[in-house]
């Protein structure tokens, strides 16, 4: 098999094509596309910020996209510091942006 060939089966199905799902991002329902990550569909949606640091309260949000920094945290389902470039998002996942947690 050619590497075209590999490559092309790789791909992910055009966007119209996808299924949706609903998820609530800091109180608010939202679509965001099945399988997508949390820190895409977060971005998707115009969230910029997904968290502030405790000391001085900086912005964080999006940096590495592959859950080596840690700057996309947020709170998924209750549970605190979860990886948002990490995470799939799925039906009825419930999402909160923020303040650092230490929980």
């Amino acid at each position: 098999m050619s590497m075209t060939a590999i490559k092309a089966e790789r791909r992910r199905p055009p966007l119209e094509g996808r299924n949706t799902v609903t998820i609530e991002v800091d109180g608010r329902s939202m679509q965001a596309f099945a399988g997508e990550s949390v820190a895409a569909a977060l971005l998707a949606s115009g969230h910029q910020v997904f968290r502030r640091t405790e000391k001085g309260n900086a912005a964080r949000s999006l940096f590495c996209g592959m859950g080596v920094c840690f700057e996309c945290l947020v709170r998924i389902d209750g549970e605190p510091n979860v990886r948002a470039c990490m995470t799939s998002v799925r039906e009825g996942m419930v999402i909160e942006t923020g303040a650092a947690s230490d929980d």
